[in-house]
């Protein structure tokens, strides 16, 4: 609960009139995240609120996929239940991946730091008076994580099914492969193990066991997440910049700027 004496200003913290005794550059960390994630978050409202270009047979933009609103031919394999809505058919969809990396354990770290500098680095004093946690709103909603896992999870299947449809040519015929579905490829691999890494697809497959022994199988899944969770930062950068990629190619692709680079 927040307090009035709580915050590095509190009684029980140390009295020190200094910011921060650390001469390293530690502030670089956070403005380089800033930088990067607020790039991201600018493309990516412009590219959901565009509602075009989303589209070059047979390349579907991750931001738009599954496209359930009125959507160009071609692009919707689930058909188009929300065609009456009247904004971008991305903005039916994309409030899922964006939840799950919203409410991400790192991603938490990684913009508490950056944008509300809260704190901005480790041994650095944050400006703010008090300190509630995410026991009020809006940052309660953190605890909604585990259920946006679940929607990712359901995402990401979505996705590699655009993927294995990358092999089929703008005739929708078998047997084709262009830069465009190797970049779809690194693209859901980089999903599948940001999704996999997740601290708590850790927790699912092997929290509340009282013993690993009698459960075996959720022990070796519990353990390969466990190998895969050490290194959750670097997929969610990984799998943030890929999507980036994947959408920027189809863009460029739909607008006739490039031609895709096919290799059979």
């Amino acid at each position: 609960m927040a307090t009035t004496d709580s915050g590095v200003t509190g009684p029980t913290r140390a009295q020190i009139p200094e910011k921060t005794l650390r001469a390293d550059r530690w502030w670089l960390a956070p403005l380089t995240t800033f930088v990067v994630f607020f790039s991201f978050v600018v493309y990516a409202t412009i590219r959901a609120f565009m509602g075009r270009d989303y589209y070059a047979s047979p390349y579907l933009s991750p931001f738009y996929s599954p496209c359930l609103g009125d959507c160009v031919e071609g692009a919707s394999d689930f058909g188009q239940p929300f065609q009456w809505w009247p904004l971008s058919a991305a903005l039916i969809i994309l409030i899922f991946p964006l939840g799950f990396r919203m409410t991400c354990y790192y991603y938490r770290k990684a913009y508490y730091r950056s944008f509300w500098l809260s704190p901005p680095a480790c041994g650095v004093a944050e400006p703010h008076a008090s300190y509630s946690g995410e026991t009020r709103f809006p940052l309660i909603l953190q605890n909604a994580h585990r259920w946006f896992w679940y929607a990712a999870v359901v995402v990401a299947l979505i996705l590699t099914f655009d993927t294995v449809l990358a092999f089929r040519n703008e005739d929708h015929e078998w047997g084709h492969m262009g830069l465009g579905t190797v970049l779809m490829l690194i693209n859901i691999a980089f999903i599948w193990l940001y999704t996999l890494s997740c601290h708590s697809c850790r927790h699912i497959v092997g929290g509340r066991l009282r013993h690993f022994s009698k459960h075996p199988v959720r022990y070796k899944a519990w353990t390969f997440v466990s190998k895969l969770n050490q290194s959750h930062a670097k997929y969610a950068w990984y799998s943030l910049f890929s999507v980036a990629i994947v959408d920027l190619y189809v863009f460029l692709l739909a607008t006739g700027t490039i031609e895709d680079l096919r290799f059979f």
